[in-house]
Protein backbone atom coordinates (compact mmCIF):
# COMPACT_ATOMS: atom_id res chain seq x y z
CA UNK A 1 0.00 0.00 0.00
CA UNK A 2 1.37 3.64 -1.18
CA UNK A 3 1.82 6.63 1.41
CA UNK A 4 -1.49 8.31 2.14
CA UNK A 5 -1.01 12.01 0.68
CA UNK A 6 -0.92 14.64 2.40
CA UNK A 7 2.15 12.87 4.92
CA UNK A 8 1.86 14.77 8.19
CA UNK A 9 3.63 12.67 11.62
CA UNK A 10 3.64 14.14 14.82
CA UNK A 11 6.37 12.33 17.08
CA UNK A 12 7.96 13.21 20.49
CA UNK A 13 11.20 12.36 20.80
CA UNK A 14 13.10 10.91 23.69
CA UNK A 15 16.18 8.29 25.14
CA UNK A 16 17.52 6.27 27.44
CA UNK A 17 20.84 5.84 27.53
CA UNK A 18 21.48 7.86 24.84
CA UNK A 19 19.25 4.97 22.71
CA UNK A 20 16.80 7.01 20.61
CA UNK A 21 12.99 6.31 21.30
CA UNK A 22 10.74 8.03 18.50
CA UNK A 23 6.99 7.81 19.63
CA UNK A 24 4.50 8.25 17.13
CA UNK A 25 1.53 9.97 18.13
CA UNK A 26 -0.36 10.47 14.59
CA UNK A 27 -0.41 10.83 11.39
CA UNK A 28 -0.30 7.10 10.26
CA UNK A 29 -3.44 4.72 8.65
CA UNK A 30 -5.21 2.77 11.21
CA UNK A 31 -3.32 -0.77 11.58
CA UNK A 32 -5.98 -3.30 10.99
CA UNK A 33 -6.29 -6.77 12.83
CA UNK A 34 -7.89 -8.20 15.97
CA UNK A 35 -4.60 -8.47 17.55
CA UNK A 36 -0.79 -6.93 18.22
CA UNK A 37 0.78 -9.72 16.29
CA UNK A 38 -1.79 -9.35 13.38
CA UNK A 39 -1.58 -5.82 13.37
CA UNK A 40 2.74 -6.03 13.29
CA UNK A 41 2.46 -7.78 10.00
CA UNK A 42 -0.37 -5.51 8.93
CA UNK A 43 2.14 -3.07 9.11
CA UNK A 44 4.77 -4.59 7.64
CA UNK A 45 2.93 -5.91 4.65
CA UNK A 46 1.16 -2.82 3.94
CA UNK A 47 2.69 0.47 5.56
CA UNK A 48 6.19 -0.36 5.90
CA UNK A 49 6.69 2.61 4.09
CA UNK A 50 6.03 4.68 7.19
CA UNK A 51 8.87 2.60 8.82
CA UNK A 52 10.87 3.89 6.07
CA UNK A 53 9.96 7.52 6.24
CA UNK A 54 10.11 7.79 10.44
CA UNK A 55 13.43 5.52 10.77
CA UNK A 56 15.82 6.05 7.55
CA UNK A 57 17.77 9.09 6.02
CA UNK A 58 16.96 11.60 5.95
CA UNK A 59 14.65 12.05 9.15
CA UNK A 60 16.70 9.11 10.39
CA UNK A 61 19.58 6.66 10.64
CA UNK A 62 20.91 3.16 10.40
CA UNK A 63 20.59 3.43 14.10
CA UNK A 64 16.85 5.73 15.20
CA UNK A 65 14.79 3.38 17.14
CA UNK A 66 10.82 4.18 17.32
CA UNK A 67 7.36 3.00 19.21
CA UNK A 68 4.00 3.23 17.56
CA UNK A 69 0.82 2.42 20.56
CA UNK A 70 -2.35 0.52 19.66
CA UNK A 71 -4.93 -0.95 21.64
CA UNK A 72 -3.62 -4.43 23.54
CA UNK A 73 -6.07 -7.42 22.79
CA UNK A 74 -4.55 -8.45 26.30
CA UNK A 75 -7.07 -7.45 29.00
CA UNK A 76 -4.78 -6.78 31.59
CA UNK A 77 -2.24 -4.55 29.82
CA UNK A 78 -3.31 -1.08 29.57
CA UNK A 79 -0.77 -0.62 26.58
CA UNK A 80 0.03 -2.47 23.54
CA UNK A 81 3.61 -1.01 21.53
CA UNK A 82 5.00 -1.99 17.99
CA UNK A 83 8.82 -1.55 18.01
CA UNK A 84 10.33 -0.37 14.42
CA UNK A 85 13.75 0.17 13.66
CA UNK A 86 16.47 -0.27 10.87
CA UNK A 87 15.48 -3.39 9.74
CA UNK A 88 12.00 -4.20 10.69
CA UNK A 89 10.03 -4.76 13.53
CA UNK A 90 11.49 -6.07 16.92
CA UNK A 91 9.76 -8.75 19.68
CA UNK A 92 11.01 -6.53 22.87
CA UNK A 93 12.60 -3.20 23.69
CA UNK A 94 13.99 -2.70 27.09
CA UNK A 95 15.52 0.88 26.77
CA UNK A 96 11.83 1.99 25.12
CA UNK A 97 9.52 0.55 28.11
CA UNK A 98 11.47 2.52 30.27
CA UNK A 99 11.29 5.77 28.57
CA UNK A 100 7.77 4.52 27.76
CA UNK A 101 6.69 4.42 31.57
CA UNK A 102 7.45 8.39 32.00
CA UNK A 103 5.83 9.20 28.59
CA UNK A 104 2.86 7.35 29.80
CA UNK A 105 2.67 9.34 33.24
CA UNK A 106 3.78 12.82 31.67
CA UNK A 107 1.13 12.73 28.55
CA UNK A 108 -1.59 11.82 31.10
CA UNK A 109 -2.47 8.58 29.90
CA UNK A 110 -2.45 6.69 33.04
CA UNK A 111 -5.18 7.89 35.02
CA UNK A 112 -4.29 6.83 38.15
CA UNK A 113 -1.50 7.65 39.92
CA UNK A 114 0.10 6.38 42.86
CA UNK A 115 3.09 7.19 44.84
CA UNK A 116 6.27 5.95 45.10
CA UNK A 117 5.95 3.89 42.01
CA UNK A 118 2.93 3.85 39.36
CA UNK A 119 2.46 0.79 37.78
CA UNK A 120 1.84 0.06 33.90
CA UNK A 121 1.35 -3.08 32.04
CA UNK A 122 2.45 -3.16 28.43
CA UNK A 123 1.63 -5.78 25.98
CA UNK A 124 4.82 -6.23 23.98
CA UNK A 125 5.39 -8.38 20.92
CA UNK A 126 6.70 -10.96 23.51
CA UNK A 127 4.18 -10.67 25.51
CA UNK A 128 3.02 -8.71 28.55
CA UNK A 129 5.70 -6.78 30.85
CA UNK A 130 5.18 -4.69 33.91
CA UNK A 131 6.94 -1.47 34.27
CA UNK A 132 7.30 0.71 37.44
CA UNK A 133 7.42 4.45 37.15
CA UNK A 134 9.08 6.25 40.44
CA UNK A 135 6.97 9.46 40.90
CA UNK A 136 6.76 11.86 44.12
CA UNK A 137 3.61 13.70 43.14
CA UNK A 138 5.60 16.58 41.17
CA UNK A 139 8.28 14.96 38.89
CA UNK A 140 9.21 11.02 37.70
CA UNK A 141 12.38 9.62 37.82
CA UNK A 142 13.56 5.89 37.38
CA UNK A 143 11.51 3.46 35.34
CA UNK A 144 12.20 -0.65 36.48
CA UNK A 145 10.53 -2.94 34.49
CA UNK A 146 9.89 -7.35 34.93
CA UNK A 147 10.26 -9.24 31.83
CA UNK A 148 8.60 -11.94 30.45
CA UNK A 149 10.20 -15.44 31.17
CA UNK A 150 14.42 -15.34 30.08
CA UNK A 151 16.74 -18.48 29.43
CA UNK A 152 19.40 -20.03 28.22
CA UNK A 153 18.36 -22.00 24.61
CA UNK A 154 21.89 -22.95 24.30
CA UNK A 155 25.42 -22.68 25.69
CA UNK A 156 28.69 -23.27 24.48
CA UNK A 157 27.51 -23.03 20.99
CA UNK A 158 30.86 -22.99 18.76
CA UNK A 159 30.61 -21.07 15.53
CA UNK A 160 33.10 -20.07 13.16
CA UNK A 161 32.65 -16.38 11.79
CA UNK A 162 33.85 -15.52 8.54
CA UNK A 163 37.00 -13.25 8.96
CA UNK A 164 37.50 -14.07 12.71
CA UNK A 165 37.58 -17.42 13.59
CA UNK A 166 35.96 -19.85 15.77
CA UNK A 167 33.85 -17.83 18.27
CA UNK A 168 31.86 -19.53 21.51
CA UNK A 169 28.64 -18.12 22.11
CA UNK A 170 25.79 -18.56 24.34
CA UNK A 171 22.07 -18.43 23.16
CA UNK A 172 19.69 -16.60 25.62
CA UNK A 173 15.95 -15.35 25.11
CA UNK A 174 15.44 -11.84 27.48
CA UNK A 175 12.30 -11.35 25.14
CA UNK A 176 14.37 -11.57 22.13
CA UNK A 177 16.75 -13.95 21.19
CA UNK A 178 20.52 -12.80 21.35
CA UNK A 179 24.10 -14.27 21.34
CA UNK A 180 26.24 -13.73 23.91
CA UNK A 181 29.85 -13.33 24.04
CA UNK A 182 32.97 -11.64 24.98
CA UNK A 183 34.83 -9.26 23.07
CA UNK A 184 37.76 -10.55 24.04
CA UNK A 185 37.60 -13.82 21.85
CA UNK A 186 37.37 -11.81 18.45
CA UNK A 187 40.90 -9.46 19.84
CA UNK A 188 38.91 -6.56 20.72
CA UNK A 189 37.79 -4.60 23.76
CA UNK A 190 34.58 -2.79 24.79
CA UNK A 191 35.78 -0.08 26.24
CA UNK A 192 38.89 0.74 23.71
CA UNK A 193 38.20 -0.77 20.39
CA UNK A 194 36.53 1.50 17.73
CA UNK A 195 32.46 0.73 17.78
CA UNK A 196 32.85 -0.02 13.82
CA UNK A 197 34.90 -2.91 14.75
CA UNK A 198 32.85 -4.32 17.39
CA UNK A 199 29.84 -3.90 14.90
CA UNK A 200 30.99 -5.43 12.13
CA UNK A 201 32.11 -8.41 14.80
CA UNK A 202 29.03 -8.86 16.17
CA UNK A 203 27.26 -8.43 12.92
CA UNK A 204 29.41 -11.00 11.28
CA UNK A 205 28.29 -13.35 14.16
CA UNK A 206 24.62 -12.70 14.13
CA UNK A 207 24.79 -13.28 10.01
CA UNK A 208 26.32 -16.53 10.19
CA UNK A 209 24.10 -17.55 13.63
CA UNK A 210 21.14 -16.55 11.17
CA UNK A 211 22.05 -19.14 8.32
CA UNK A 212 23.14 -21.95 10.91
CA UNK A 213 21.14 -22.05 14.16
CA UNK A 214 17.14 -22.86 14.61
CA UNK A 215 15.50 -21.22 17.24
CA UNK A 216 11.98 -22.17 18.61
CA UNK A 217 10.10 -20.71 21.67
CA UNK A 218 7.84 -22.75 23.48
CA UNK A 219 5.51 -20.67 23.96
CA UNK A 220 4.92 -17.59 22.01
CA UNK A 221 4.85 -17.09 18.04
CA UNK A 222 6.27 -14.53 15.84
CA UNK A 223 9.76 -14.51 18.69
CA UNK A 224 11.92 -17.33 16.99
CA UNK A 225 14.83 -15.74 15.00
CA UNK A 226 18.28 -14.01 16.47
CA UNK A 227 17.85 -10.55 16.85
CA UNK A 228 21.16 -9.81 17.83
CA UNK A 229 24.68 -10.48 18.91
CA UNK A 230 25.65 -9.20 22.40
CA UNK A 231 29.39 -8.51 23.31
CA UNK A 232 30.74 -8.44 26.91
CA UNK A 233 33.74 -7.34 28.92
CA UNK A 234 34.13 -10.88 29.90
CA UNK A 235 33.33 -9.83 33.67
CA UNK A 236 30.37 -12.17 34.74
CA UNK A 237 31.62 -13.06 38.20
CA UNK A 238 32.93 -9.57 40.08
CA UNK A 239 29.27 -8.38 41.05
CA UNK A 240 31.42 -5.60 42.44
CA UNK A 241 32.47 -3.87 39.33
CA UNK A 242 30.16 -2.35 36.88
CA UNK A 243 30.24 -4.61 33.42
CA UNK A 244 30.30 -3.54 30.07
CA UNK A 245 28.31 -4.25 26.94
CA UNK A 246 27.31 -3.74 24.02
CA UNK A 247 24.11 -4.89 21.71
CA UNK A 248 24.24 -4.87 17.82
CA UNK A 249 21.02 -5.84 16.98
CA UNK A 250 18.67 -5.84 13.47
CA UNK A 251 20.59 -4.42 10.48
CA UNK A 252 23.60 -4.00 12.44
CA UNK A 253 22.37 -1.23 14.47
CA UNK A 254 24.43 -0.38 18.00
CA UNK A 255 22.34 0.19 21.08
CA UNK A 256 23.88 3.26 22.61
CA UNK A 257 22.23 2.12 25.72
CA UNK A 258 23.13 -1.39 28.04
CA UNK A 259 20.32 -2.61 26.09
CA UNK A 260 16.92 -3.57 27.87
CA UNK A 261 15.96 -6.85 27.08
CA UNK A 262 20.12 -8.00 26.36
CA UNK A 263 20.52 -7.01 29.96
CA UNK A 264 17.63 -9.06 30.89
CA UNK A 265 19.35 -11.49 28.99
CA UNK A 266 22.91 -11.03 30.49
CA UNK A 267 21.48 -11.18 34.03
CA UNK A 268 19.20 -14.45 33.25
CA UNK A 269 22.85 -16.15 31.92
CA UNK A 270 25.07 -14.94 34.64
CA UNK A 271 22.43 -16.46 37.03
CA UNK A 272 22.12 -19.76 35.29
CA UNK A 273 25.99 -20.10 34.95
CA UNK A 274 26.03 -19.78 39.32
CA UNK A 275 27.43 -15.93 38.82
CA UNK A 276 24.36 -14.28 40.61
CA UNK A 277 21.58 -14.89 42.91
CA UNK A 278 18.36 -13.83 43.44
CA UNK A 279 17.42 -10.17 44.12
CA UNK A 280 21.82 -9.89 43.67
CA UNK A 281 22.10 -6.58 41.33
CA UNK A 282 24.54 -6.35 38.93
CA UNK A 283 24.96 -2.80 37.25
CA UNK A 284 25.92 -2.92 33.05
CA UNK A 285 27.15 0.04 31.51
CA UNK A 286 27.00 0.58 27.55
CA UNK A 287 28.94 2.53 24.94
CA UNK A 288 26.98 5.68 25.65
CA UNK A 289 28.66 5.57 29.17
CA UNK A 290 25.36 5.40 30.62
CA UNK A 291 24.30 1.98 33.39
CA UNK A 292 21.05 -0.14 33.64
CA UNK A 293 20.63 -1.84 37.48
CA UNK A 294 19.39 -5.10 36.75
CA UNK A 295 18.62 -8.31 39.11
CA UNK A 296 16.63 -12.07 38.88
CA UNK A 297 13.71 -11.49 40.45
CA UNK A 298 12.35 -14.78 40.44
CA UNK A 299 12.88 -18.39 38.70
CA UNK A 300 9.63 -19.60 36.91
CA UNK A 301 9.31 -21.99 33.87
CA UNK A 302 9.25 -21.62 30.35
CA UNK A 303 8.00 -24.47 28.86
CA UNK A 304 10.75 -27.21 28.85
CA UNK A 305 13.31 -24.30 29.79
CA UNK A 306 14.03 -23.16 33.39
CA UNK A 307 13.17 -19.57 33.85
CA UNK A 308 13.72 -16.51 34.90
CA UNK A 309 11.84 -12.92 35.44
CA UNK A 310 14.77 -10.19 35.39
CA UNK A 311 14.19 -6.57 36.53
CA UNK A 312 16.16 -4.09 34.46
CA UNK A 313 16.22 -0.17 35.67
CA UNK A 314 17.18 2.74 33.81
CA UNK A 315 15.93 6.40 33.30
CA UNK A 316 14.29 8.02 30.14
CA UNK A 317 14.45 11.48 29.29
CA UNK A 318 12.40 14.17 27.06
CA UNK A 319 14.56 15.13 23.82
CA UNK A 320 11.72 17.35 22.11
CA UNK A 321 8.75 16.57 19.59
CA UNK A 322 8.72 16.25 16.06
CA UNK A 323 6.16 16.76 12.77
CA UNK A 324 7.17 14.76 9.73
CA UNK A 325 6.26 15.51 6.61
CA UNK A 326 6.85 14.36 2.63
CA UNK A 327 6.13 16.35 -0.42
CA UNK A 328 4.62 13.76 -2.94
CA UNK A 329 7.44 13.95 -5.61
CA UNK A 330 10.03 13.83 -2.89
CA UNK A 331 11.61 10.19 -3.76
CA UNK A 332 15.09 10.29 -1.67
CA UNK A 333 12.82 11.85 1.03
CA UNK A 334 11.02 8.34 1.60
CA UNK A 335 13.95 7.08 3.19
CA UNK A 336 17.22 5.75 2.48
CA UNK A 337 20.36 4.34 4.69
CA UNK A 338 24.03 5.07 4.43
CA UNK A 339 26.33 2.42 5.82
Amino acid sequence: MPLTFPVKISTTEMHTGGEPLRIVESGLPELQGATLLDKINYMRNNLDEYRKLLMWEPRGHSDMFGMLLVTPDIESCDFACIFIHNEGYSTMCGHALIAFGRYAIEKGLVKTITSPETRVNIQCPCGPVTAYVTYDGQSTGAVRFQSVPCFVFKTDLAVEVPCYGQITVDIVYGGAFYAIVPAGQYGLDIRESKVSDLREAAGATTDILRKQLKLSHPDTEGVSHLFGTIMTDGNDANLEEITDTICVFAEREVDRSPCGSGTSSRIALQYFKNKVKVNQSRTFRGPSGDVFIAKVVKEVNCGKYRAVVTEVKGQGYFCGNSTFTLEENDVTGRGFLLQ
